[in-house]
């Protein structure tokens, strides 16, 4: 199974939320199901991203991601808002950072084909459809912001995305690099 959590964090406080998330990756190794590469601070609809990859069950994403990822600051109130999106239809995983993601809204009876489509896009490392407010995240590398420019209206120009959403990937010092 796997899932996205989105976190929104109070104004001035992502960089606190990200160190939170990164002393949680190593004091609980074994507990949480994502690592400090798979947290990424975005320029978009929700401050952080973070993928939950190989979890067995509903439950284990609850117990070990969602749960301790919302008392992240608490008490100081840093995470104002939580967004999860359970993936329904995964594509590969993406071995390259990526530039950004996209959060598309698709025609319902066009959704599978949209995102078989989306994988043949050059640039796009993923594309899953998930339960939420989206109806697809899709994770885009460029080297510069005209690749990606090119790379969206690509995505635009397939037949039943009805939306799109751009997220960029912010080059943050608190967490290690890929």
């Amino acid at each position: 199974m796997k899932a996205y959590m989105g976190l929104t964090c109070k104004p001035g406080s992502h960089i606190e939320v990200l160190k939170r998330l990164l002393n949680l990756c190593i004091m609980e190794r074994g507990g949480v199901c994502f690592s400090e590469r798979d947290i990424y601070l975005l320029f978009g609809p929700v401050d952080i991203l973070i993928p939950f990859h190989e979890m067995e069950s509903l439950e284990e994403f609850i117990e070990k991601g969602f749960n301790p990822i919302r008392m992240i600051g608490a008490e100081e109130d840093l995470i104002t808002k939580t967004l999860s999106l359970i993936v329904v239809s995964r594509g590969p995983a993406f071995v390259e950072k990526p530039f950004a993601f996209l959060f598309l809204n698709v025609k319902p009876k066009s959704l599978e084909e949209v995102r078989t489509k989306l994988l043949k896009v050059p640039n796009v490392l993923t594309a899953d459809s998930v339960l939420g407010p989206y109806d697809i995240i899709c994770a885009v590398k460029a080297k510069d912001y005209m690749e990606l420019q090119q790379t969206i209206l690509n995505i635009q120009s397939i037949q039943g995305v009805e939306g799109l959403i751009t997220a960029i990937v912010a080059q943050i010092n608190v967490l290690p690099e890929w």
